[in-house]
């Protein structure tokens, strides 16, 4: 008997690859032609270089237009928490949309919605929310909201971070994917996170963490002139390879918020609603957040977002003024039946549980591979939020290149695999409503194509 067998009573069990042409199929590669003939360059590049075109999907498994079925480990990059075209989700949106689906006026799904995010709040003071269509748009609203709560307007985020593409969240963000694209907004300081596996000899998890906070709390202490609004932080970073802390780091940035007089803004994007296997990913330090922007699988699907915070912070203004703070998008009699019905899926499926368990069970079928393969460094993971790190050498741990990583993306893609395996860090989030059989299937198919990896030295591009 596996282990979650009462939970996940909605979603396809035991699923598998099918291949019936080769990846990409014929039919697939005619249509991928015809929409490059209009559509604007930059859209993700594993759906570019995929060249699939999805016909169906459903739970874990997603079938092509040539009849290929694939399993998922990417799950929309943290959107597909409860898998694909989940049946409760398809009827309360196909229910909903017949009824009314547009406008800001108040609706019943919104009303439970609230009620339904206030009754799982990550602390007691944070329960007023403000609804919106993407992450960024959330995060946006947040650092507005801490510029007037605080009357200061400054930020500090973290290296590896991200919150967004849109201008104040691109500020923030800690990697070279926004060079070219400032100037950025002015007050924008970025300080080190600390990734354990990249730990300076001599350090451990927590010490490393510790270092890193003291040097954020001595720079801001040295510098006269802070006026720091917030800091916000991922309590787990996810677009910089799922990169876990030490459980010391966040609350070190919690004390260091309230030293400056700076709020703490918890951005549980991709960690939030059970993904770590527990509801926020805050809870694995217990630390009190000012603000929490939400998104991804919140919705079921559905483009959704959310900030929660304070009575007070929420009553600061302009940001409190009617139209001072809303969206037109956000909160719409859609949006708010399919966040809604979420929440209940993943308390009715017990899918917090099911990722801690199968999220568990997927990392001791991974791990073997740092012994067996050259080119993997590590496995890790907390819950569904999985990932392994590639590298050219273990010893100096550099990352395996982007050629390389590209082959092996595309090793697993032939065989039916969807993964994010084309970045060295490779992030593995699938549905949270996954089961130990479909994993074992897509574990089979992942060690295949490491093999062919290891046998052909891909690595070594």
């Amino acid at each position: 008997m596996f282990l979650n067998e009462s939970m996940n009573s909605s979603q396809p069990k035991n699923q598998r690859v099918n291949l019936v042409t080769e990846v990409p199929g014929p039919k697939s590669r005619e249509l991928r032609a015809r929409e490059d003939r209009h559509l604007a360059p930059g859209l993700q590049g594993f759906a570019l270089m995929a060249g699939i075109v999805v016909d169906s999907a459903s739970g874990s498994a997603v079938t092509d237009i040539d009849g290929n079925t694939h399993l998922d480990l990417i799950g929309g990059i943290g959107v597909n928490g409860l898998g694909h075209s989940h049946p409760r989700i398809v009827k309360a949106i196909q229910d909903q949309v017949a009824k009314a689906s547009v406008g800001s006026f108040t609706s019943a799904p919104r009303v439970e919605l609230l009620d339904r995010i206030s009754s799982n709040r990550p602390s007691e003071k944070v329960h007023r929310t403000q609804l919106y269509s993407s992450g960024a748009e959330a995060v946006e609203s947040a650092l507005r909201l801490a510029k007037c709560a605080t009357g200061k307007t400054e930020f500090v985020s973290f290296w590896g971070g991200f919150h967004g593409k849109t201008m104040g969240a691109l500020s923030l963000m800690g990697s070279d994917f926004k060079d070219k694209f400032g100037p950025f907004v002015p007050g924008s300081r970025i300080s080190r996170y600390p990734h354990p596996y990249h730990c300076p000899k001599g350090m451990t998890a927590d010490s490393f963490a510790t270092a890193c906070a003291e040097e954020l709390r001595k720079n801001l202490k040295s510098d006269s002139k802070s006026d720091i609004a917030a800091i916000i932080i991922e309590p787990m970073q996810g677009t910089a390879g799922n990169v876990i802390p030490s459980d010391q780091f966040l609350p070190a940035i919690r004390s260091i918020a309230t030293e400056v007089g700076a709020l703490l803004i918890v951005d549980e994007m991709i960690t939030g609603f059970g993904r770590t296997g527990k509801y926020w990913g805050m809870q694995h330090t217990g630390v009190e957040p000012d603000i929490v922007t939400l998104g991804k699988q919140f919705g079921g699907g559905f483009p959704i977002s959310a900030l929660i915070s304070t009575d007070e912070i929420t009553a600061a203004k302009p940001w409190s003024n009617p139209s001072g703070s809303s969206s037109s998008y956000g909160g719409n009699p859609l949006a708010a039946a399919s966040a809604n019905e979420s929440l209940k899926i993943i308390e009715d499926e017990k899918l917090v549980e099911n990722s801690r368990v199968v999220g568990a069970y997927f990392l001791k079928k991974i791990l073997p591979m740092v012994e067996r393969y050259s080119f993997v460094g590590e496995a890790r993971g907390r819950g569904l939020f999985l990932a392994i790190e590639m590298v050219k050498d273990k010893s100096t741990k550099e990352p395996l290149t982007k050629a390389a990583t590209n082959k092996i993306f595309m090793e697993c893609m032939k065989r039916g695999l969807l993964t994010m395996s084309y970045a060295s860090s490779f992030r593995i989030q699938p549905a949270m409503t996954i089961d130990e059989a479909t994993v074992d299937h897509a574990v089979a198919v992942l060690y295949e194509a490491f093999d062919a990896v290891e046998k052909e030295k891909i690595w070594q591009l």
